[in-house]
């Protein structure tokens, strides 16, 4: 049996690099070789024990890589073509990805719709932290890079890039919108960059790490706030002359981060909620105007799937955004704990790290 590196969540608290056999692939699916991939704040999750899945699950659901063995029935690719595959994998014939909800597929159950169920990579099924991953539904999920793309150029379309975007999207971002952006860790950065690109011209973003201050600022952030330094909520008040934000995009999930988007959002605004939570949201009365404000809140995951994936990779090659900055850090495969140390204790100033064979 031929195997290969993958890690692997042991339980809360550890995740290894083992030795797994090579995954078998159906007539639908793709066998894809891994050439870079990264960790996620998702995973963080996950290794903390703050997300559930399974024990010996591979972790990771960004992967670039090149396409090593195609099922029987998958047609339109070819075997050595450089791809990317979305953290959210859709089946493409279920009735939520059929409604355009390729996020909440719920292809095999009675109703078609399950909450996170086209979020399979390290989730449901093993996922892309290794040397090899199975992309199920290839013709759905598989996306052809670009020549003249870097694996790094695309490492952030199959999860932040799609995700920060999205938050703009659902957010429903406007020419001339001025747009509050809690946290610019990756997600939130992505958010600030997909604000601008869709016109906002006042963009501000909230944070406290000088080098994710200085991101923000390089991708589209017009005004910084430091929170340790003022109060936030009174600091975006002021810049906006009290009127409030048209969009305040919650890209932490904290109970404070949520709430502070709902008292600096203008009376019919759109809070657009990223974050992850991970306790009960409460709403505050005042800023919720006793459910009498017009406000419009709005949760995403990941878009997903081939075409979300070729127009993320069709933005980055038209120069319309560089992410690559991003990539602050770089690690083998065999270094993966190293990377997870590194990444979860937010050390040495990083941001996203880019895993390699």
């Amino acid at each position: 049996m031929r195997t290969m590196k993958a890690a692997v969540f042991v339980e809360p608290g550890r995740i290894a690099l083992e030795e797994r056999p090579i995954p078998d692939i159906g007539p639908l699916d793709a066998l894809v070789r891994v050439t870079t991939t990264t960790i996620c704040g998702t995973d963080i999750h996950i290794l903390k024990g703050e997300y559930p899945v399974r024990k010996g699950l591979v972790v990771g659901h960004e992967p670039v890589g090149v396409i090593e063995k195609l099922g029987s029935a998958v047609e339109g690719y070819r075997e050595g073509q450089r791809v990317i595959a979305g953290a959210i994998t859709p089946s493409g014939h279920s009735y939520a990805s059929l409604d355009g909800c390729h996020a909440q597929c719920g292809a095999g159950t009675r109703h078609g719709f399950k909450p996170l169920g086209g979020w399979r990579f390290g989730n449901t099924i093993d996922g892309c932290q290794a040397e090899y991953v199975r992309v199920p539904d290839a013709m759905v999920n598989l996306a052809p890079v670009p020549d003249g793309l870097s694996d790094e150029q695309v490492l952030m379309c199959p999860d932040i890039m799609s995700t920060g975007f999205a938050g703009a999207e659902s957010g429903r971002v406007r020419l001339g919108d001025t747009v509050a952006v809690f946290a610019q860790g990756p997600i939130g950065l992505c958010a600030t960059a997909g604000a601008r690109l869709r016109g906002a011209t006042t963009i501000i973003g909230i944070e406290s790490v000088p080098g994710r201050m200085a991101m923000a600022r390089r991708l589209g952030a017009d005004h910084v706030v430091d929170f340790r330094q003022v109060d936030p909520v009174e600091e975006i008040l002021r810049l906006t002359e009290g009127r409030g934000v048209d969009v305040a995009i919650e890209a932490l999930g904290t109970q404070q981060t949520f709430e502070a988007c709902l008292r600096v959002l203008r009376p019919g605004g759109v809070l657009s909620s990223l974050g992850v939570y991970s306790t009960d949201l409460k709403l505050p009365l005042g800023p919720f105007a006793a459910g009498l404000g017009d406000h419009t809140i709005v949760t995403t995951l990941c878009p997903g799937g081939k075409e979300r994936m070729r127009r993320l990779m069709n933005v980055v090659a038209a120069g319309r955004i560089d992410l690559g900055p991003l990539v602050t850090h770089r690690f083998k495969l065999d270094e993966i704990e190293a990377a997870y140390d590194l990444f979860g204790h937010q050390r040495d100033g990083v941001l996203k790290v880019a895993i390699t064979p």
